[in-house]
């Protein structure tokens, strides 16, 4: 029995895929159990051909160990990487996504509570001693029992090996997708082995990409010609994905917001075109996608955020100031030091502390998006005798866990945010809601529809003939709502009443409306900077 958990142990570490929640329910993931390791048999192979005796002999113990050490390490990458394709739909990086492991406590923190979060982490790192330890005696066990029946040990591996290269050759699959004849632990190996020359070969790759910039050198009266005399108004829409749009398990709550707020725009005399982009992220790192969107380069890790920031990049943000806008950023998210805004180039931050917030926090998010727009509209847009405004504003009332999430309440109601204090009031927590997969997927959409109310209802309340307004979300929710095989694509909309604004993008095809067809335009997202700077510039075709 001990020999036994000990080779259960090994074989599922050397073959369970760290993409297992992309297995089609059922079944299917007991079936993907059914494959043959080449890596067991190599080892094997190895361990087998050690003489008992002798110098070589005396090796096979501390080569065991560390085999069993090897697999151990590389189980517990598996099962990080198992939790990021759960929640970012994508591998871990051993190199650059430690920094990730704040977001991840405070996500947990939000989810389920400190005390359970505190709980989780100590866990984590006991489960990844046990892991290694257990992975070390399983393999120095079965080493053992190799060597004490060898010739069984070498007729076992050879009918196997000769399977092996049997299914190899034909490709025999049981589940589409994956081989019975595995390689899965070698692959990670490698995958983990390369990851620091990989990044430093994209570091190289980054570094020359960023000098590439047509608009670089651009002088400032060549900049945005078409839009000096409007207000411009940029908003990210946290976690606004194309399912929120499309699917049909949850999009009831959106279709009804951009159906009303439709209304809303037409009356106020806004009309509006949409397409879709594709994000550099997905489940989160919504500053990945922002810098992406400014930019116009891809950034899709932490490295290339950091090097990014430290460049003179021409943003989108900075190109409206050198137009001459007034560029101020409303961040209600930022909660500490933001030394990245000044790459931004904004004349002006507010961030969670300068909105004038007297009201509660809704889980992760640090005020209400409606909040956030009603500020905007005090602390700039209302103003009178003001330069022409950029604005770039982050609402972040649709950020996990979606519990609670605000009403809309009177425009001349929302004040210093106190009335929003009875919303939090007996309402039900995050770590309950989280129980329930389907109550966690329509509470994300009424978070979704809520921002749009109020990025929208702003805009038909307040918006001015000159106002020119661009709303897009960041990246697709987390795979607990839209599943593991979800595209990264998310909506962009432009909303204006003058029609030389549209005149200007008709070459782009994009819908008209709130919302994209479904064969609407997909590019990728670093493209929107320099059509957008080419389409609002002298060079422009206004047909």
């Amino acid at each position: 029995m001990t020999t036994g958990f000990a080779a259960v142990l090994v074989f599922l570490a050397l073959i369970v895929p760290d993409q297992i929640f992309r297995l089609p329910p059922g079944n299917s993931v007991f079936t993907a159990l059914l494959r043959v390791p080449v890596e067991a048999l190599v080892a094997g192979a190895i361990l087998l051909l050690l003489p008992q005796r002798g110098r070589l002999g005396r090796a096979r113990r501390p080569l065991a160990a560390g085999l069993g050490v090897l697999l151990g390490l590389l189980t517990v990458v598996k099962l990080i990487d198992i939790g990021f394709f759960a929640v970012l739909a994508r591998r871990f990086d051993p190199v650059l996504d430690w920094i990730l492991v704040d977001d991840g406590f405070n996500f947990l923190t939000d989810s389920i509570g400190k005390a359970a979060a505190i709980g989780a982490a100590v866990g984590a790192v006991v489960l990844a001693a046990g892991l290694i330890a257990g992975m070390t005696w399983a393999v120095m066990r079965l080493s053992g029992v190799m060597t004490a029946h060898r010739v069984g040990a070498w007729r076992g591996l050879g009918a196997v090996g000769v399977a092996w290269v049997a299914l190899t050759a034909i490709g025999f699959q049981l589940i589409g997708g994956i081989p019975v004849a595995s390689y899965t632990a070698a692959e990670l190996a490698a995958h983990t082995a390369l990851a620091l020359p990989n990044d430093l070969k994209d570091r190289k790759r980054f570094a020359e990409e960023v000098q590439i910039d047509a608009f670089r050198d651009r002088p400032a009266d060549q900049l945005l010609t078409a839009l000096r005399d409007k207000d411009v108004v940029v908003s990210f829409v946290e976690s606004y994905g194309r399912d929120a749009l499309e699917n049909p398990q949850f999009n009831g709550a959106v279709q009804a917001s951009l159906a009303a707020n439709s209304d809303k725009l037409a009356k106020a005399g806004f009309t509006s075109r949409s397409g879709f982009l594709t994000s550099s992220t997905a489940g989160g790192g919504s500053w990945l996608a922002h810098a992406t969107f400014l930019s116009g380069l891809w950034i899709d890790n932490e490295q290339r955020y950091r090097s990014l920031v430290s460049t003179d990049r021409l943003t989108l943000t900075r190109a409206f100031a050198n137009s001459g806008h007034r560029a101020v950023g409303v961040e209600p998210g930022i909660t500490f030091a933001w030394p990245e805004g000044q790459f931004y180039g904004y004349d002006h931050i507010y961030d969670s502390h300068t909105l004038g917030y007297n009201g509660p926090v809704f889980s992760w998010s640090t005020m209400p998006d409606q909040f956030v727009m009603s500020a905007f509209q005090k602390l700039e847009y209302a103003k009178k005798d003001r330069d022409k405004l950029l604005a770039e504003i982050t609402l972040t009332s649709s950020h996990t866990p979606w519990s609670p999430v605000p009403s809309m309440v009177g425009w001349d109601e929302v004040g210093d945010g106190s009335v929003y204090g009875p919303m939090v009031t007996g309402v039900e927590s995050p770590q309950s809601l989280w129980k329930d997969s389907d109550r966690v997927k329509t509470e994300y959409a009424k978070s979704i529809a809520y921002s749009l109310d109020s990025v929208l209802g702003h805009t038909a309340e307040y918006g001015k003939d000159d106002l020119v307004m661009v709303f897009l979300g960041d990246h697709q929710p987390a795979p607990v709502v839209v599943g593991q095989n979800a595209t990264h694509d998310v909506p962009i909309t432009i909303v204006a009443k003058d029609p030389k604004v549209f005149d200007r993008i008709t070459s782009w095809g994009w819908t008209d409306g709130l919302q994209p067809a479904p064969d609407a335009p997909v590019w990728r997202m670093d493209t929107f900077r320099d059509r957008f700077l080419t389409a609002f510039g002298p060079d422009g075709d206004p047909h």
